[in-house]
C-alpha cells in the first residue's frame, strides 16, 4: 500500500503565504502545494522560484492556480488580507480583512468542502470566527494559528532567562492573539518544577518584563522590518504537521469556544488536541482566579468586535 498523497492549498501568496509554502516544501510533509492569489503573476512568480529548488528536496508539486485547483486539499491555509502596518493593532485590521474573507471563503467552500481550514490572517481570532460563520463548516474543521507562536516565544524567552532548553519549559499564552492575551504563570513549570521552586528570585517585575516582550514581539519586528513571516510560517508548518500526521498534539490554536470559563460563541486560543480531524478537543486548565478573569476579559473584548461585524 503506497503512501497517501497530501495536498495543502495556500490562499494568499504574500510574505506569509509564500514563506509558508517554502517551509512546507522543505518539510517533506506534503505532496502538493497550490498557491492562489488575487495577483496571479505574484503566485506564478512564487511557484517558479520555489520550483527551481526542487532538485535539492523531496519531490513536491507546486502550482499557482485558482480556487478550482484547491479541490481535494487536506488543508486550506488562509493568509490573504491586508498586512498589519506600523502602529496599527491587529483589531484595527478587522473590518478590512473581514470584507476580504466575505469574498474568498465562499470560493473555498465551493471547491474544498471536506478540507480543514487554517486561518492565519490577522486579527486571527476574529477571522477564524468569520470563517466558521461564513463557511458553515463544523467547528472541528475550522481553526486559527492563534497563540501557537506566542506560546513558542514565551517558552523561548523563559528558557533564555532561566538558562535552560526551551523544550523543557512548559507554559501557554492563551486568549486573543493580540493585546489581551494571557500568560499562564500559575501552571508554568520547568522539568515538572513550578517556576517558584526553580527560581527563587522571580519577582513580579521580571514576569511583567518577560510577558511584555512576548506581547509586543510582533510589533517590534514590524517596526524594524515591516512584517513578520518566518516564525509565522514555521508555526503553520507545525500545525499542518500535527494534522497530517494525526499526532493528537496539544497546541494553542484558536477555535470556537462554547461554555469554557463561561465564554461562548467566540474564537480564541486554549490548549487544544489537534489531529487529522482538526480540533479533537479543547482542554480547560486549572488557572488562577486572576488568569481566568483576564481570559474572560480577552474573550469579551473579542466578542465586542464580533458584534460590530455580525
Amino acid at each position: 500500500m503506497g503512501i497517501q498523497p497530501t495536498k495543502v492549498s495556500i490562499i494568499g501568496a504574500g510574505f506569509v503565504g509564500a514563506t509558508t509554502a517554502y517551509t512546507l516544501m522543505l518539510s517533506g510533509l506534503v505532496s502538493e502545494i497550490v498557491l492562489v492569489d488575487v495577483n496571479k503573476d505574484k503566485a506564478i512568480g512564487e511557484e517558479m522560484d520555489l520550483s527551481h529548488g526542487m532538485p535539492f528536496i523531496q519531490p513536491v508539486k507546486v502550482t499557482a492556480g485558482d480556487y478550482s485547483d484547491c479541490e481535494d486539499s487536506d488543508i486550506v491555509v488562509i493568509t490573504a488580507g491586508a498586512n498589519q502596518k506600523p502602529g496599527e493593532t491587529r483589531i484595527d485590521l478587522v473590518k478590512k480583512n473581514t470584507e476580504v474573507f466575505r469574498t474568498i471563503i465562499p470560493q473555498i467552500v465551493k471547491h474544498c468542502g471536506d478540507s480543514i481550514l487554517l486561518v492565519v490572517t490577522n486579527p486571527v481570532d476574529i477571522l477564524t470566527y468569520v470563517t466558521y460563520k461564513i463557511s458553515g463548516f463544523k467547528k472541528e474543521k475550522v481553526m486559527g494559528s492563534g497563540t501557537v507562536l506566542d506560546t513558542a516565544r514565551f517558552r523561548s524567552l523563559l528558557g533564555e532567562h532561566f538558562g535552560v532548553d526551551a523544550r523543557n519549559v512548559h507554559s501557554y499564552i492563551l486568549g486573543e492573539h493580540g493585546d489581551t492575551e494571557v500568560a499562564t504563570w500559575s501552571i508554568t513549570n520547568i522539568a515538572g518544577m513550578s517556576m517558584e521552586s526553580f527560581c527563587k528570585n522571580c519577582d513580579e517585575n521580571i514576569k511583567r518584563e518577560l510577558f511584555e516582550d512576548v506581547r509586543k514581539a510582533a510589533y517590534r519586528v514590524i517596526e524594524k522590518k515591516g512584517a513578520t513571516y518566518y516564525a509565522v510560517a514555521l508555526t503553520v508548518r507545525r500545525i499542518v504537521e500535527a494534522i497530517l500526521r494525526d499526532e493528537n498534539s496539544i497546541l494553542t490554536v484558536s477555535s470556537l469556544v462554547e461554555g469554557i470559563y463561561g465564554l461562548t460563541d467566540v474564537c480564541l486560543s486554549l490548549p487544544t488536541i489537534v489531529n487529522s480531524t482538526g480540533i479533537s478537543s479543547v482542554l480547560p486548565l486549572d488557572l488562577s482566579e486572576s488568569e481566568k478573569k483576564a481570559l474572560i476579559n480577552s474573550g469579551n473584548s473579542l466578542q465586542e468586535v464580533i458584534r460590530q461585524i455580525f
